[in-house]
């Protein structure tokens, strides 16, 4: 009888890789979604905080290049290039911000 599972000799191995199939199903639509979804948050983190952390310093870096291109010419003296230098990157820091205003998508009235 093949229907009985005491007298099929590979009644064992064929319930053991039915059940690893099923199982592999399951750690493939639900284990390895998460695993990615993760994978990507963390990711987008990382880069996040290195983006945030390059532009802080390469503002820093312009303030003190600017600075120094200030200083070169001998027309400032070294406190006045600090105040001129804030001046010029606060101005091209409000250049670009009226530019990104004006590309901004319009807000729709209420009604």
């Amino acid at each position: 009888m093949p229907g009985n599972p005491l007298s099929d000799p590979n009644w064992a191995p064929q319930l053991a890789d039915t059940i690893d199939r099923y199982v592999g199903m399951i750690r493939d639509k639900a284990t390895n979604k998460v695993v990615l979804v993760v994978r990507g948050l963390v990711f987008g983190l990382v880069i996040l905080f290195t983006l945030v952390a390059t532009i802080t310093l390469s503002v820093i870096l312009g303030i003190k290049l600017l600075q120094r291109i200030v200083n070169i010419g001998g027309l400032v003296d070294r406190d006045s290039s600090v105040w001129v230098s804030y001046v010029v990157l606060g101005g091209l820091f409000v250049l670009v911000g009226l530019f990104l205003f004006t590309k901004r998508s319009p807000e729709e009235a209420p009604e």
